[in-house]
């Protein structure tokens, strides 16, 4: 591993001042099916297009909200030497080759971040051995572990925390997503302790063999893993949204009482949008700008506070043990959306 991925500063988050584009457009959302297309021009939008009916806020204000903790014992997975920040980056729908998805990795590169998850779709556009290394590791080599393919060298130990997406999952089985990723568990969801931050990986689209409902084999293994971590944040995420102002909109498997059984916040992907909704105050950010088509935003769902489709970008997550900081950067370095949550004594 490089120096230059290994972090080796003791710094607080700065915080920078951030804006939001609000894109409010009326329609329905449509239904996800394992081999969905793309979206149609219609439906996208170019990096460089001016969104339609655009409207600029101010600043938004970081919002502070409580976080439930436990005592138990942490779970049993990796961990990391203590550091006072943990840094770590998310993308969402990145899997492709072209100028968006290697700004965005530039982008994500500039942060030098301890690890990287992902919302999903990382392999477009049907899952193939053939497109993986070129969508993945001619982007990310440096933070998989172990890394077989033809763009450098790997990790020493793996940093790279993929979900499955339904491109994903097109070609035999997503075969090709298994072959190149060793991760913990059955590989499509597990979970992961990085110091203070406890990653929980769901497989949550229709191909998932334990199922997607509340009552499967995969939602008692998360309700009875995050009663038992003991980390002051625990981050759960997906691809398809539970909630979502995007084509695909929000879907209601994805539904589970996350809050209720511990976790802090979800992440997920499929829309090719940013979006950062609140449920009776419980936070659900989309982010599906990692390098796919960009969608418009179509009926805003209850609770959405921030939506944007002007760019391509990524999630900077940095946490302490006290708080715990979500942001979205275009790739041109725009902060478009920056939400803290603080930590509640005892």
């Amino acid at each position: 591993m490089t120096d230059r991925k290994l972090r080796k500063h003791n710094l607080r988050p700065h915080y920078l001042a951030s804006v939001c584009l609000l894109v409010l457009l009326v329609g329905c959302a449509s239904p996800m099916t394992p081999d969905e297309p793309e979206p149609t021009e219609s439906a996208t939008m170019p990096a460089d297009a001016a969104s339609p009916l655009p409207v600029w806020t101010p600043a938004w204000t970081a919002t502070h909200i409580p976080s439930s903790s436990h005592t138990t014992t942490p779970a049993p997975t990796f961990t990391a030497t203590p550091d006072p920040i943990v840094r770590f980056a998310v993308i969402g729908d990145f899997g492709d080759v072209g100028d968006a998805a290697r700004d965005v990795a530039n982008l994500v590169d500039s942060w030098n971040p301890e690890f990287v998850i992902t919302t999903g779709d990382n392999n477009y556009p049907a899952g193939e051995a053939s497109t993986i290394d070129a969508n993945i590791g001619q982007y990310y080599h440096e933070y998989i572990h172990p890394y077989t393919g033809s763009y450098g060298e790997g990790a020493e130990i793996n940093r790279f925390f993929p979900v499955l997406g339904n491109h994903d999952w097109i070609t035999d089985g997503a075969q090709a997503y298994f072959d190149y990723f060793t991760l913990p568990g059955n590989e499509r969801y597990y979970d992961v302790v990085w110091e203070h931050v406890h990653l929980f990986a769901l497989d949550n689209l229709t191909q998932e063999p334990d199922g997607v409902g509340m009552s499967s084999r995969q939602a008692a293994w998360l309700r009875e893993r995050l009663a038992a971590s003991a980390s002051p944040w625990k981050i759960v995420y997906m691809h398809a949204p539970p909630y979502s102002s995007g084509l695909h909109g929000s879907i209601d498997w994805a539904r589970w009482p996350y809050r209720e059984w511990g976790a802090t916040a979800v992440l997920s992907g499929h829309d090719h949008t940013y979006e950062r909704i609140l449920v009776d105050g419980f936070p659900y950010f989309v982010n599906g700008l990692g390098g796919g088509a960009i969608y418009y935003f179509e009926t805003v769902v209850e609770g959405s506070q921030v939506r944007f489709n002007g760019d391509y970008g990524a999630m900077l997550v940095e946490a302490s043990p006290d708080f715990i900081t979500f942001q979205f950067v275009t790739r041109a370095g725009l902060v478009i959306d920056s939400y803290t949550i603080d930590q509640t004594p005892g």
